[in-house]
């Protein structure tokens, strides 16, 4: 069976993706494609700083950092993803993209599709992503999900417009689809 992990790419205290990937997740059980959904908090792992002087696509899964290793298990088993991710300055949050640079060979040649969210959907932060994943080959989904802190936060309580429910379901069943073919 293959398996998909949602990622939760923020570490912060209080962070709204929290709320957003449980939903994504909660979405996501049940689904009966033949597809395992699995939430991965990046926060869980508390990956240190890149600074191994090994090449992570020369490491061949093999870290020194426990921590790194444990992440490496995990990202490893996954067949495709789904980054939930926010955008910090227009651009992807630095925890996360350093866990992303920590590896190498776990995230080649598997789907990946992105929620982002911020005060503008998180789209400058997917764009980013595009950039970085195309580097290893990552099989990118063409649509997104957009989740805005403006419009689907309402006191700090996430409560997203109906029609996105729509949207998550879509871009589910198109990485059941990727990570099947």
């Amino acid at each position: 069976m293959a398996k998909v992990g949602i990622i939760l790419g923020s570490t912060r205290e209080n962070r709204a993706g929290e709320a957003i990937a449980k939903w994504v997740a909660d979405l996501a059980e049940g689904r009966e494609a033949g597809v395992e959904f699995e939430l991965i908090d990046l926060k869980a792992f508390n990956v240190p700083i890149l600074n191994s002087p090994v090449v992570p696509m020369a490491a061949n899964k093999s870290y020194d950092d426990p921590n790194v290793q444990a992440w490496s298990k995990a990202i490893d088993s996954c067949d495709g993803f789904v980054f939930v991710t926010p955008e910090y300055n227009h651009s992807v949050p630095g925890p996360f993209k350093n866990a992303f640079d920590s590896l190498g060979s776990e995230w080649v040649g598997k789907t990946v599709a992105f929620i982002g969210y911020g005060f503008s959907g998180g789209v400058r932060a997917v764009e980013a992503w595009r950039l970085a994943v195309a580097n290893l080959s990552m099989k990118q989904l063409r649509n997104q999900v957009e989740i805005s802190l403006i419009t689907d936060m309402r006191d700090d309580v996430f409560t997203p417009a109906d029609f996105k429910e729509g949207l998550v379901e879509n871009l589910l069943s198109e990485v059941e689809d990727a990570v099947q073919a």
